[in-house]
């Protein structure tokens, strides 16, 4: 059984075993990371996940009024997947208060089967949207620079469609952790976890499914639409090139540098469930010590995404000033 150490969209877990256990990793199967115990890891890990939550908050609906207001008057592929990022989330960071106390509680869930279902699901869904629409905003984003089409009925009618098929993509891929998650009693502590039928491959199975549809494939698509961009706006040597290779910059490689240490750990623990690499003290103490650090930083990723995107662009840093100069 896989046991979420925070969140699903990390993946990763804790393996109830401690540093002078003498079970091997064979006979746990898909258990996959220890609970450290470590209070100043598990504080530092709450009080991350409260900033963190109510940056999410607060950033995101700001985004939202700015969006709305903006799409009053101008309507852009762009904006919708923006629109529907920052919905994203929001929804991701009402979820992080159960994983902060989670953490709090030496990783012990307190809020019963039904709740463990709900918020693991709703935590994944909105990670898998969030990237989805990430990505969509980034082809869009190159379209609309090409194009510079001017929205229709039918243009609106289309991008609607395409933010449904995203929804519907994250939700089929929550599907796994809606069946299984559920909470067990592990060494006389209640945990939210993954219990697969078959084990430890499965458990391999669903981690490779989330590094390629939640970072390989979106990341692919990302570069290579602001690459594009980028060549575009060097060919037409346009004046707002300084602009665009800034904002391009800050958005990939905040979703890269955020997301790719997670995802790395999380391959080391699929290659050591598949036997391929062998399970030993170093990937113990990566899981315990860094892989907690890894989910962090995924999360704010996860949390600031249309922020980040919005203060890259002028308009909004401009409303921003007059709202804190008010």
């Amino acid at each position: 059984m896989e046991v979420i150490a925070n969140t699903d969209t990390a993946e990763g877990s804790l393996q109830d075993v401690t540093a002078n256990s003498s079970i091997s990793f064979g006979s746990l199967e898909d258990i996959d990371v220890s609970a450290d115990g470590s209070l100043i890891l598990r504080c530092f890990i709450s009080v991350t996940y409260a900033v963190v939550c109510a940056a999410g908050l607060v950033g995101n609906l700001f985004v939202l009024v700015f969006i709305r207001a903006r799409q009053a008057r101008r309507n852009s592929e762009t904006n919708v997947f923006v629109l529907h990022l920052a919905v994203t989330d929001f929804q991701f960071a009402l979820t992080l208060p159960f994983w902060a106390a989670d953490a709090a509680l030496d990783f012990s869930w307190p809020f019963g089967d039904i709740m463990c279902k709900l918020v693991l699901s709703a935590t994944v869904m909105n990670m898998y949207a969030g990237v989805f629409f990430l990505t969509a905003m980034s082809v869009a984003r190159y379209r609309c620079m090409v194009s510079a089409l001017k929205e229709s009925t039918g243009a609106r009618s289309s991008v609607k469609l395409v933010a449904l098929v995203m929804w519907l993509l994250a939700t089929a891929a929550t599907v796994p952790t809606s069946i299984f998650s559920t909470v067990n009693e592990v060494a006389g502590e209640k945990l939210c976890l993954l219990r697969f039928p078959n084990g430890q491959r499965w458990l391999a199975v669903y981690h490779l499914q989330k590094i390629l549809l939640a970072f390989v494939i979106p990341m692919a698509i990302v570069s290579i639409s602001y690459l594009l961009l980028l060549r575009l706006v060097r060919r037409r040597s346009l004046k707002s090139r300084p602009r665009v290779t800034r904002s391009v910059a800050v958005v990939v490689l905040s979703f890269f540098l955020c997301w790719m240490p997670n995802h790395a750990v999380t391959l080391w623990g699929v290659l050591v469930k598949l036997n391929a690499v062998r399970w030993d003290q170093a990937y113990y103490v990566v899981h315990t010590y860094v892989f907690p650090l890894t989910v962090c930083l995924a999360h704010a990723n996860s949390c600031l995404n249309p922020v980040i995107y919005c203060l890259t662009r002028r308009e909004f840093r401009r409303k921003l000033r007059d709202f804190f100069s008010l």
